[in-house]
């Protein structure tokens, strides 16, 4: 059996993972955490197998709960970041930390119990961009035409809030485009963002 604790804020994700991990019969979820910190305290009291850790989180990032949990012992369970972010940045921190998996919350219900399984038996877990950045090379992933609208909003100027209203869109779903849009040029904010597009000839 493998023993599972969650790191991510979010509520209603920690449902949906719970949801999806119990169908397993080889997975038991035996702890949830809403921050890093909590992260940490519930693996020194459960000792589970696996850790699936968000990067983004109050309390103490993922980035920083996984550093805390490698500096406790060389006996730490596997950890696997789930997460929406996919930049070089976010990628090499965590694998710095000590991450044993890096996998998207896009990925398919399958493929995550799968990884899960593959993990804990002790194999890495990547996505193609964290195995590109691992080795040292970042594939170009080209912008949709919608990634690159908010792009040029982004690179106008003002609001996050301003940009979405002039694309008639919501401002969460601005940031969805603008994190896809992060990932695929690999950098971890707005000003790089429209320094590399400039750079690539894409505004």
């Amino acid at each position: 059996m493998i023993r599972i604790v969650i790191a991510d804020d979010h509520p209603i994700v920690r449902d949906g993972l719970v949801a999806i991990l119990e169908r397993d019969p080889g997975i038991e979820v035996v702890g949830q955490a809403g921050g890093g910190q909590e992260a940490v305290a519930l693996v020194e009291q459960l000792a589970p197998d696996v850790v699936l850790m968000d990067l983004r989180m109050p309390d103490g990032d993922g980035v920083a709960a996984i550093t805390a949990l490698r500096a406790q012992s060389p006996h730490t369970p596997r950890i696997l970041v789930l997460t929406t972010y996919d930049t070089d940045q976010d990628i090499r921190r965590a694998l710095s930390a000590g991450a044993d998996g890096y996998l998207l919350k896009d990925t398919p219900r399958g493929e995550l119990l799968e990884a899960i399984h593959q993990l804990a038996a002790g194999r890495p877990v990547l996505t193609p961009r964290a195995l590109s950045v691992l080795s040292g090379h970042r594939a170009e992933t080209p912008l949709t035409e919608r990634e690159l609208e908010v792009l040029r909003e982004v690179a106008a100027g003002g609001t996050n809030r301003e940009a979405a209203s002039r694309l008639f869109i919501s401002e969460t779903t601005l940031k969805t485009h603008l994190s896809r849009v992060f990932g695929k040029l690999g950098v971890g904010d707005r000003a790089a963002a429209v320094r590399v597009a400039y750079d690539r000839g894409l505004l």
